[in-house]
C-alpha cells in the first residue's frame, strides 16, 4: 500500500519535471512553482496537496495518467521506481500495471545530465550522519 508520504513524493517529483495535476474532473490544473523549501515541502506544494486530497476537488491525477490520487491512497496501489526512468510511478498490487509512466511524453527525460528531482533534505541531519560515519570509520581503523 502506498503511504501518504509515498504519494506526496510521487507528486513532488513529477511537479519538479513540469507535470501538472488535473483537478475538478478535468476543469483545472495545479502546478506549484516551488516544490521544496530547504528541508521540507514548500507551502505552495502543501497547499496543492491539501486541495488535491480534498473531496471537493473531484478526481485528481497527474496529466498523462489515469490513476487518481484518491485511488493511489488505497491499499490496491504502491509506488515504485519506473524501470525506464527511475521516477516514482504507481503500481497496482494485483492485476495489470499502468500502461504508461508519466515520463512517456517528456521528450527530454530521462536526462542524466541534469540533477534528478528529489525529496526535501534536512542538511543538519545529513551532516550529523556524515560525521557519525567518519567517527565510526576512524574508531574502527584504530583497533
Amino acid at each position: 500500500m502506498a503511504s501518504q508520504q509515498d504519494v506526496k513524493k510521487y507528486l513532488a517529483y513529477w511537479f519538479q519535471l513540469g507535470k501538472k495535476v488535473v483537478i475538478d474532473n478535468g476543469a483545472a490544473t495545479l502546478q506549484p512553482q516551488k516544490v521544496i523549501a530547504g528541508d521540507r515541502y514548500s507551502d505552495e506544494f502543501e497547499e496543492c496537496w491539501q486541495r488535491i486530497i480534498s473531496p471537493e476537488s473531484g478526481d485528481c491525477y497527474i496529466e498523462g495518467t489515469h490513476e487518481t490520487i484518491a485511488a493511489l491512497l488505497t491499499p490496491a496501489w504502491d509506488v515504485f521506481p519506473c524501470v525506464r526512468c527511475s521516477m516514482p510511478v504507481p503500481v497496482k498490487n494485483v492485476g495489470m500495471p499502468p500502461l504508461l509512466c508519466p515520463c512517456f511524453d517528456l521528450n527530454t527525460w530521462p536526462n542524466t545530465e541534469l540533477p534528478p528531482p528529489r525529496s526535501p533534505v534536512n542538511n543538519q541531519e545529513q551532516l550529523m550522519a556524515i560525521r557519525d560515519r567518519l567517527l565510526n570509520h576512524r574508531s574502527s581503523t584504530r583497533t
